[in-house]
């Protein structure tokens, strides 16, 4: 069974910051890339940040220089830090592979991350 067990959610204010941890089962962890993924209240899930294996990243423009996400293939663990954080952050935070059906990954069941003053 591969599992995937996100944390470091919480409450902030506008501007403050948060780190989120994931960590993954099995050692096919350092070959696949991965990626968070947000899902707000009502809304689709999106891809926030991606990281190849090598540690290549991309980031959705909404996200873009706010926040950063890496990886230790060797503890099998991904972070995503996030600064700046805005409102609009708001949402459930994921994470998965990139694309989530490359492999059959189980869905964690996130972490609750708020934005509000």
């Amino acid at each position: 069974q591969v599992q995937l067990v996100e944390s470091g959610g919480g409450l902030v204010q506008p501007g403050g910051s948060l780190r989120l941890s994931c960590a993954a089962s099995g050692s096919i962890f350092r070959l696949l890339p991965m990626g968070w993924y947000r899902q707000a209240p009502g809304k689709q899930r999106e891809l926030v940040a991606t990281i190849t294996s090598e540690g290549s990243t991309n980031y959705a423009e909404s996200v873009k220089g706010r926040f950063t996400i890496s990886r230790d293939n060797a503890e099998n663990t991904m972070s995503l830090q996030m600064n700046s954080l805005k409102p609009e952050d708001t949402a459930v935070y994921y994470c998965n592979a990139d694309p989530p059906s490359l492999v059959n990954f189980r869905w964690g069941q996130g972490t609750q991350v708020t934005v509000s003053s």
